[in-house]
């Protein structure tokens, strides 16, 4: 079925974010209890490193993904607000410090992410296996959502995290094979497709997420989607891309709500158990209700 190109040019022109992308000012008392066990446990997160615009309403929620492996990235993705340089030493001890905010968060689902670490022989998959092992062991009721790199293609790496079992293993495909070299230079589009591939082939239920507003191409967008399906990935997320710092991507444009919620129609239709698609989400957007598809993903 072809894709209509007229939701593109309904998207507005690149400026004065539209009135869709309002955010929720971070407040409240969920809010100030987060910032303080995260603080005191020395931990990091995506949503603040990433300045993700649901960090009011999930913290405010009680909410977060959680950051292993430090906040210095090895690579230079030309979306991402993430620090980019030579990583610190190794912080061995971070696993059971993750596992004992797990615990005092009392949360029911957990997302815990990474940047990435190239420099390690096994870019950092005995901490995530460690990671997953502790907060098996000090939160045993909350389901685990683990968002990956790539390990630069290293499957006996990936097998570490495999061989945990978590609930949910997520892999982001960012955006079109076209717009790599630009948007993440250091990833390969099929590279990131044979990791979810090998996931799923052992079971796991598998989930990856894309960024509009770079210059893709309906057409692109629908040839992801297909090969996400091929595939049998089960959960996909669509949100707008938001331009963090002028030294980053420029949005090529705004994407509506009504292109988001054609994308959500496609996906279903091609066999995609869960599709979160809007301007405002982003990977762990709604997570905790995604894990509830589970039984009818698997």
């Amino acid at each position: 079925m072809a894709v209509s190109l007229n939701i593109l040019a309904d998207a507005s022109p690149p400026g004065r974010k539209p009135p869709w992308l309002r955010m929720r000012m971070p407040g409240g008392q969920g809010y100030t209890r987060l910032l303080e066990l995260v603080t005191g446990h020395r931990l990091h997160t995506v949503c603040q490193s990433a300045k993700c615009p649901n960090l009011g309403e999930c913290w405010s929620a009680g909410t977060a993904t959680l950051m292993i492996l430090g906040d210095v990235c090895t690579r230079s993705c030309g979306f991402c607000n993430i620090a980019t340089g030579k990583p610190p030493i190794l912080d061995a001890d971070e696993p059971r410090r993750v596992g004992d905010a797990v615990r005092l968060m009392h949360l029911r689902h957990v997302v815990i992410t990474s940047v990435n670490r190239d420099e390690l022989p096994d870019g950092g998959a005995a901490i995530w296996a460690e990671t997953i092992r502790q907060v098996r062991a000090q939160s045993p009721g909350t389901t685990i959502e683990v968002l990956i790199p790539d390990f630069c293609g290293d499957w006996n790496a990936l097998q570490l995290v495999l061989d945990e079992k978590p609930e949910i293993l997520n892999h982001n495909l960012e955006t079109v094979p076209r717009l790599y070299r630009t948007v993440r230079p250091q990833a390969r589009y099929h590279r990131s497709l044979k990791l979810l591939q090998i996931a799923r082939d052992q079971g796991h239920v598998t989930k990856t997420g894309i960024m509009l507003g770079l210059g893709e191409e309906a057409h692109e967008v629908d040839s992801l989607i297909d090969d996400v399906a091929a595939i049998g990935c089960q959960i996909l997320t669509i949100g707008q891309y938001l331009q963090p710092t002028r030294n980053h991507l420029p949005v090529a444009r705004w994407v509506t709500p009504d292109e988001f919620a054609h994308w959500k129609k496609r996906g279903e239709q091609k066999g995609l158990r869960h599709v979160e698609s809007g301007p405002l989400v982003r990977s762990s957007y709604h997570a905790e209700k995604q894990v509830d598809a589970r039984s009818a993903a698997s």
